[in-house]
């Protein structure tokens, strides 16, 4: 019988043993952020090496001077500063696509899993997951649609009355529910990812059925875990805010990036975490049980000892007179 470990502490312990995942993708965002941001620094740069406006945005900054900044005519058209941070968040989601299924699989080993091994997994799957992205994406923007769009309509119908505080209340309200549903489809479709990689399963409509109920099964456990990851995120998220506008100075652009980036990479291992917790609630409740094979005991037949005929009495001569 496997013993049942702790959902988070389990994770935890993933992350932990495996930390070279969070610093691969760390190091992909920074490489893919300044290939993104490179239309913007460009067109910045024919302006504010020439105005005293570059001033308002290095000692501080300032939302109207950017405003300004952007629509002047010399900053060139807005494509040219959105479309390579638009192609930059693709190639990310797709990097996160190839490259997650290596993780999973590499959460799942007891042992640090060899480079051949990581890529065939990532290989292996990228069809897969790609498959249930789009199912996925299909299912939750229909479900959050119609989630915000009940959200609203609450809130518009509960304006009309005499409580000018209740649309509020309400909205928040509806916020957090809907915010704990979509939780819930993370949860299922993480399963189902989980479960095609570590199952090896080439029909991923069963990886899905599983991951659904299995979701509902462990709701609790795993709703709990997942929350408790957002909460960190949110934590680490509010001091790395917090340092960044009381210790940093606004001149200080190094202090600025070397804490940003290190908020960044924080930020990550909460949604590493949630992967191992997957992880391991699959370890623990979504495998197939290993039924022992008990060798067939050797019976040794007895030795059959043959059945001689009956031997008659030979009869005893008649004496003579």
């Amino acid at each position: 019988m496997t013993e049942k470990k702790n959902l988070l502490g389990n994770g935890l312990g993933m992350v932990t043993h495996n930390k070279r995942y969070i610093v691969w993708f760390w190091l992909l965002s920074i490489a893919l952020a300044a290939i993104g941001t490179v239309g913007l620094r460009e067109s910045a740069h024919t302006i504010l090496d020439h105005s005293l406006y570059a001033q308002k945005l290095t000692h501080g900054f300032d939302l109207s001077v950017y405003i300004e900044l952007m629509i002047r005519p010399e900053f060139g058209p807005m494509t040219t500063t959105t479309l390579p941070a638009v192609y930059s968040a693709v190639v990310f989601f797709l990097a996160m696509a190839l490259f997650l299924p290596g993780i999973i699989a590499g959460y799942a080993s007891t042992y640090r899993l060899p480079r051949e091994d990581f890529f065939r997994a990532c290989g292996r799957n990228l069809w897969r997951f790609i498959r249930i992205l789009i199912i996925s994406g299909f299912i939750m923007g229909i479900v959050a649609g119609i989630l915000f769009g009940i959200n609203g309509a609450i809130a518009k119908k509960a304006g009309a009355s005499t409580n000018e505080v209740l649309p509020f209340e309400l909205r928040m309200i509806g916020l957090g529910v809907i915010f704990l549903i979509m939780t819930t489809l993370r949860i299922w479709f993480d399963l189902a990812e989980t479960d095609t990689v570590l199952n090896d399963q080439k029909a991923v409509r069963k990886s899905i059925a599983a991951g659904f109920r299995h979701t509902f099964r462990g709701l609790g456990r795993l709703l709990g875990s997942y929350i408790v990851a957002a909460i960190v995120a949110v934590i680490l998220l509010w001091a790395g805010l917090w340092i960044w506008s009381h210790a940093v100075s606004p001149e200080s652009i190094l202090g600025a990036f070397a804490v940003s980036q290190l908020m960044l990479l924080l930020l990550l291992i909460p949604r590493f975490w949630q992967r191992s917790v997957a992880v391991s609630y699959w370890k623990q409740y979504m495998v197939a049980p290993v039924v022992p094979v008990q060798p067939i005991a050797q019976v040794t037949p007895a030795p059959v000892t043959p059945e001689l005929p009956p031997v008659s009495p030979t009869p005893t001569p008649a004496p003579t007179a």
